[in-house]
Formats: C-alpha cells, sequence, structure tokens
C-alpha cells in the first residue's frame, strides 16, 4: 500500500479547521500528524459535531510549533492577514493550501486596499494558484501552492465565469444578491445581532463595498474579452447556521436565450463531479446542500426574455472552504476528486 500523505491543520479549531479534520480524518489516503491552534493547546480536538471524539489524532499544539519537515501538507485554515505570516516561513519548503484571502488576489495594493498593509511576503502572491476547481482543474494539477476562494465568490464565480467566458451574457449590468449563514463570520461573530428575545434578525451588510468583491472582480475579468466586467453585491447575514445562496440577475447577449444557458450548465454537470444542474421541480434550498462539498445551480424565468435569474447554492463551511481545500488537495496529488467529499 502506498504509504499516506501526511499533512498539518493549522488554525484546526475554528469552523472551518474543524471541517478540515472532519474530512481530512476520513480520507484513505491522508495521515493527519499535526493540529494546530493559537487558544487550546493539549488536548483532544473532541468537539467536532459535538458528538464524537478524536483522540486518535494528534494532541493540540501551538500553531507556531509546526515543523514543516514533519509533514507533506500543510492547511491554512487561519484569518487573513495572519495566514501570510506563516507562508513567509513555510513557502518553498511544504506544499501549502491556504484558506485565507492572503493569495487570492493577483495584486498587492488591491490588497491592502481591502485586507490592510500587514503582509510580509507580497511577492508570492503570483505563486499561488486561484483554487476554484471546475475553472482551474488543469493548474491546480500542477500547483503545489493553492489559495482556496471565499465563500461568497465561490457560489458567484461558479455560475458566472462560464457564462462570461462563453458571451452568453452582458457584462456591464449583472446585479448579486447573497444570503449566507452566519458560520461564515467565525467564531467571533456575536449572535446576539441575530436573535433577540422574540425573533431572529436577517439584514444586509457591506453593500457594494465588501471584500470578496475585488476577487469576484478580478477572477470574471480574468475570462471577459473586455476586461470590464460590472457587478452590483449585496451581501446578507441569516440566522442559519450554514449555508450560502447567491440570486444572480443577468441580461443575456443577443441572439442568446435561456436554453443556451441551461445547455452550457448541464454539460458543466457532466464533468464537474460537484457541479450540480438542478432542474425547476427540483428543490434547491440550504437542506439540499448542507454538509456537501456540491455547488447546486438553478435557473428560472425573468418577466422579460432577454433577462435570467440564477441561484446557486453552497454550503459556506464546506463547498466555500475546507471541501474545496480537499478537492484541490486531491487534484493536485492525482487522487480521485472525490475522495472523502461523498
Amino acid at each position: 500500500m502506498k504509504n499516506k500523505i501526511k499533512v498539518a491543520v493549522l488554525g484546526s479549531t475554528g469552523y472551518v479547521g474543524m471541517e478540515l479534520v472532519k474530512i481530512l480524518s476520513n480520507h484513505s489516503n491522508v495521515d493527519i500528524n499535526f493540529l494546530g491552534s493559537e487558544t487550546i493547546h493539549d488536548s483532544y480536538l473532541n468537539n467536532i459535531d459535538n458528538t464524537q471524539e478524536y483522540n486518535q489524532l494528534p494532541l493540540l499544539r501551538p500553531n507556531n510549533s509546526f515543523n514543516t519537515e514533519d509533514s507533506d501538507y500543510v492547511f491554512l485554515a487561519l484569518p487573513h492577514a495572519v495566514s501570510n505570516k506563516y507562508v513567509k516561513k513555510y513557502f518553498n519548503k511544504i506544499n501549502i493550501i491556504d484558506l485565507s484571502a492572503d493569495f487570492r488576489l493577483d495584486n498587492f495594493d488591491v490588497y491592502k486596499e481591502n485586507y490592510g498593509d500587514g503582509h510580509e511576503c507580497k511577492e508570492y502572491l503570483n505563486n499561488f494558484i486561484y483554487g476554484l476547481v471546475e475553472i482551474y482543474r488543469d493548474k491546480i494539477e500542477k500547483s503545489k501552492n493553492i489559495a482556496v476562494p471565499g465563500c461568497y465568490p465561490t457560489s458567484i464565480l461558479l455560475p458566472l465565469i462560464p457564462l462570461v467566458k462563453n458571451k452568453l451574457i452582458d457584462t456591464k449590468n449583472i446585479i448579486i444578491d447573497s444570503k449566507s449563514g452566519y458560520s461564515g463570520a467565525g467564531k467571533k461573530f456575536d449572535f446576539n445581532k441575530m436573535k433577540s428575545k422574540n425573533d431572529y434578525n436577517f439584514y444586509n451588510y457591506n453593500t457594494n463595498n465588501h471584500r470578496h468583491i475585488a476577487e469576484i472582480k478580478q477572477e470574471l475579468n480574468k475570462h471577459s474579452p473586455e476586461n470590464d466586467v460590472m457587478f452590483s453585491f449585496n451581501p446578507h447575514i441569516l440566522p442559519n447556521f450554514r449555508g450560502m445562496i447567491s440570486t444572480i440577475y443577468c441580461d443575456l447577449n443577443n441572439n442568446i436565450k435561456k436554453t443556451d444557458i441551461i445547455n452550457l450548465l448541464k454539460e458543466l454537470d457532466k464533468i464537474n463531479p460537484f457541479l450540480k444542474y438542478i432542474k425547476n421541480d427540483e428543490t434547491l434550498d440550504f437542506f439540499s446542500i448542507q454538509n456537501s462539498n456540491y455547488c447546486k445551480i438553478k435557473v428560472f424565468d425573468h418577466y422579460s426574455d432577454d433577462k435570467l435569474i440564477i441561484v446557486s447554492a453552497i454550503d459556506n463551511l464546506i463547498k466555500g472552504a475546507a471541501g474545496q481545500a480537499v478537492q484541490c488537495f486531491n487534484i493536485a496529488e492525482n487522487i480521485e476528486e472525490t475522495v472523502s467529499l461523498l
């Protein structure tokens, strides 16, 4: 039997880190040999799902005690503007899969505008492949450094890039309305914002001013001949723990019909195990994607034949983070893409 691939997870006690450990611990090709945390040390990560103890895994250690010589891969489930400090130490010493925003953007000025100027190794920005699997699979196959996309961008780019690339929609007037479970804000999120004595809350935030806009724009422009895709982005927080739905309003290009969009999505469904086109008589909601690595896409009629409504749904912690990271790992290691994800 081939030796297992030794894997470390830094930031393993956050929502995304725990999802990573959960998926990787069931991976037939993986041996988790280091679990790091900033806050919890010398105890076992026994709070996954609040039901299962993983005492066969290593004790939690400080993130900064990790030695690259002991592992083949390190997954960085660390906050934005923190992850780069570890990459500075690890680059070219180990395969890196980073789940923060620190290496998603190609341009440091754009990064600085959105995340501050605390990046310690901006010279490595262009050494990471953007890990949107269904779009960049060929590049991921050859990469040792992968930047996993954000959850909002994943839900938006998977349906939109193929339409932009194939010139099916007008790129000057796209409207994106997204709704996420509150787990996307991390463990520090104040749930008091979500619940009062009598009811649950729901609100939009950072409309047309969200940090993910730069990431979305960067990737859409790469596939647009004019390189100037224009869109509005309105994100919302729901009182659900996990799940994300993006509703996208598009104008079709001349002589393009709804059936052209549907046919393309069906073709993508055939060649991508985690991209699913959903027929109109099938349900697409949070329950249909929670705890899965699927991105499910549905198309709706508009009042006008030259307009279209697309709904894209993912689990923000899995396809929007940990699951997509493991999908990238599988492809980079020439392992069946679906291992530990189905």
